[in-house]
């Protein structure tokens, strides 16, 4: 059984820990952006119908859906609309794939390294969003 859930919003990256020095000892934070965004990711989660932990190896399949740009050609939104033209700006998807599933770490999975098979998207939208389904591939014995 598929879990599918919908994150408001932009999408947004995982932001790498910045690091300083205090006392002669180097701390690691994570920018609170980054947390905020987790902390919602796993709200949307839990508050979904059919939210459970999942067991065994999982497939993930993130769509990233970013706002179409103000400034957008008439030949470029019916590229879109075609299905022809996809963001190439940032966040990276990978980064997109990161702050999903570091997210769903202990919620909806004992650890993303669970996750077997893992299909990423990008493409413009009127609604921005993130869109994700996670399917038990196999479960564990």
């Amino acid at each position: 059984m598929a879990i599918r859930f919908t994150v408001p919003g932009e999408p947004k990256g995982k932001a790498r820990p910045r690091v300083f020095n205090q006392g002669g000892k180097s701390h690691a934070m994570t920018p609170q952006d980054t947390l905020s965004y987790e902390s919602l990711v796993k709200w949307v989660f839990t508050n979904t119908m059919e939210a459970r932990k999942l067991q065994g190896e999982i497939e993930a399949k993130i769509v990233a859906m970013y706002p179409i740009p103000k400034a957008m050609t008439k030949k470029n939104r019916q590229l879109i609309d075609e299905g022809k033209l996809h963001p190439t700006k940032k966040p990276d998807l990978d980064n997109v794939a990161k702050i999903i599933l570091d997210s769903l770490n202990k919620v909806a999975f004992d650890d993303d390294s669970q996750v077997t098979r893992l299909i990423v998207e990008k493409h413009f939208s009127d609604n921005p969003r993130v869109e994700v389904t996670l399917i038990e591939r196999f479960e564990k014995k």
